[in-house]
């Protein structure tokens, strides 16, 4: 597969996914509406696939440097993945990863269906220890919202020297990271994971997930493509488009974003009400721990002006949110554990929004 390797990734971003130059057609790829197509063509219903779908699908899967599929959501990209696991198989994964998707393990082992090895994601050794017999080693790096990281290269280099071919898939959910920040296929991982809700679409409008398979891995990438066909996990031809024009812009976003959270970063940790900043040293995600416990952080969400007080990140709006308000969160976030997603605003105001926001921490009055 030719992933223009020639090109920076910027230049990919911008380039890929578009019509043939012939005169008088669109530069940019149209939404194909569709649910039927004429026989003995190469598709034969709209399940199976749509022009669209494969312009974001030839875009992602060059900038991870593999193969992609979408689906309807970041979760339905994370089930698909799940789904290769047999039943009674064994997945591991770290204690801190997306709520969604230790809702879903839960949900699965309490059903039978598999057994959950949990690991620390910043113990290599633990977690090549774990992946003994297992069928998938399913991590995050970034860790959300610890934002914890785990050397992926080195955890690929122990379980190929451990356990040669009987090693688990291993899987790496990049949503915090995107392939501008690291491209987890070229240290060896066989599939990465995208809620494209986030950073990939970069406004907030559209529900949208892929996968992105090594080359090498081509069976993968064919089980993945049944279940997306035959569990209906498929996007709208809508909602692909719109990912496809936000890629477009990644790269300036995210770069934004990051100088902004680098910021932020060295301001908060000299801020009173700030007990311990969490950021990995790039991309536009952090956490922040609040004095005063759970009342300090709901207050610090409630009083921003242009921190947008939600559930999501990725977007061009700065958001800003308690983890610990959700059910599935697991008990070792800190209750007072505050997620920040730094947008692409003037961090100037950005910070004086949320510095007045802590402000309230210390002084509710």
């Amino acid at each position: 597969m030719t992933h223009h390797d020639d090109l920076a990734p910027a230049t990919r971003a911008v380039a890929l996914g578009r019509p043939d130059r012939e005169p008088g057609a669109p530069v940019s790829t149209p939404v194909t509406f569709t649910s039927t197509y004429v026989a003995d063509g190469e598709v034969a219903y709209a399940r199976t696939s749509n022009p669209t779908w494969e312009a974001l699908e030839e875009v992602l899967g060059s900038l991870e440097g593999g193969s992609a599929l979408a689906f309807a959501s970041g979760m339905g990209a994370v089930a698909a993945v799940v789904a290769l696991v047999p039943v009674g198989g064994v997945v591991v994964a770290p204690r801190h990863v997306y709520n969604g998707t230790t809702g879903l393990l839960d949900e699965r082992e309490a059903a039978g269906a598999l057994t959950v090895r949990r690991v620390e994601a910043e113990d290599v050794d633990a977690i090549v220890e774990a992946s003994e017999g297992a069928d998938l080693l399913l991590l995050e790096s970034p860790t959300n919202p610890m934002m914890e990281l785990t050397d992926v290269p080195a955890v690929v280099r122990g379980l190929r020297e451990r356990y040669a071919d009987a090693r688990p898939v291993v899987a790496v959910d990049n949503t915090f990271a995107t392939p501008l920040a690291q491209q987890p296929l070229a240290w060896g991982a066989d599939v990465v994971i995208h809620s494209a809700t986030k950073y990939l679409a970069g406004h907030s409008d559209v529900l949208l997930g892929a996968t992105v398979v090594a080359d090498a891995r081509v069976d993968l990438r064919d089980r993945l493509h049944t279940h997306r066909s035959l569990h209906g996990a498929i996007p709208g031809p809508m909602e692909a488009w719109l990912v496809l024009r936000g890629v477009r812009t990644l790269h300036l976003r995210l770069e934004r974003a990051q100088v902004g959270a680098q910021v932020l970063a060295g301001r908060l940790a000299e801020h009173p009400a700030v007990r311990r900043v969490r950021y990995p040293g790039f991309g536009g995600m952090l956490s922040i721990e609040v004095a005063g416990g759970v009342e300090g952080a709901e207050r610090v969400c409630a009083a921003t002006r242009l921190w947008t007080h939600s559930t999501s990140l990725g977007g061009v709006e700065s958001q800003i949110e308690r983890r610990r308000r959700h059910p599935l969160e697991v008990a070792t976030v800190p209750e007072d554990l505050v997620r920040l997603s730094v947008g692409v605003e003037d961090v100037e105001d950005l910070w004086v929004d949320l510095a007045r926001a802590l402000d309230r921490a210390l002084d509710p009055a």
